[in-house]
């Protein structure tokens, strides 16, 4: 630690802080940008066509296969030279969109094995009740396959804030390009990139933590209503 500088730490500190806002706001973004699109790609696949659902299914696992990274400079760099797109996105926008996309083929999967979690019997029986299909999933099947996902959800929410700092290398100012940019002008790399590590575990540790013990409640709920099932 003789190289550690403290005087560079607190003159760098405020300087970072102010990409928080940045970071915290672009997951926030790609987060409820991946729940929505988790759900197309969930009823794309229930789609009852053969060769529709393995071009889905094929396209997510692509995405999946595929670095974000790469996602993401396809986004910002590719897109406005693709005729049919043409289209010029933020970096911000841009990062939103690829880290959206490619997490929601992960939360689709979170919200199939929910969906699947349903008694096959409570679908069966709002088809018999004469229910349309907005109402089946609305009040039928939605509220009961939702709620033992979220864990899954928040453990997902935990890794994307962990992957946005990658949008760092299309231009977004999050707290690591700030530390990027102090370390240029100063040269002292190892101060600013610690405190963006502390940032990153004052705000991911107490998060999985929450989720731990929100897992833990869900778990134990499950266990009771099964058992007052069998009960009955």
């Amino acid at each position: 630690m003789s190289n550690w500088k403290w005087d560079v730490f607190y003159d760098a500190f405020p300087y970072i802080i102010k990409g928080l806002w940045i970071t915290a706001g672009l997951t926030i973004a790609s987060f409820v940008f991946a729940l929505v699109f988790g759900f197309v790609w969930t009823f794309l696949r229930r789609v009852p066509f053969k060769p529709f659902q393995w071009i889905v299914v094929w396209v997510m696992e692509f995405i999946r296969s595929t670095p974000p990274l790469v996602q993401l400079f396809f986004i910002y760099y590719a897109f406005p030279q693709i005729p049919v797109i043409g289209m010029t996105l933020s970096p911000f926008v841009s990062g939103m969109i690829g880290l959206g996309v490619h997490f929601s083929t992960y939360i689709s999967e979170v919200y199939r094995s929910g969906i699947e979690g349903v008694d096959q019997g409570q679908s069966e029986a709002s088809t018999a009740l004469n229910f349309s299909t907005y109402k089946k999933w609305t009040k039928i099947i939605l509220p009961q396959a939702i709620p033992p996902t979220i864990p899954m959800l928040g453990n997902y929410l935990i890794i994307m804030f962990k992957e946005v700092p990658l949008a760092s290398t299309i231009g977004v100012i999050g707290i690591l390009q700030l530390a990027n940019n102090y370390g240029a002008k100063t040269w002292d790399y190892v101060e600013p990139l610690t405190i963006v590590a502390m940032l990153f575990l004052l705000l991911s540790y107490p998060s999985a933590i929450l989720i731990k013990k929100l897992e833990n409640k869900m778990n134990r709920n499950f266990d009771k209503n099964k058992m007052l099932k069998e009960t009955n």
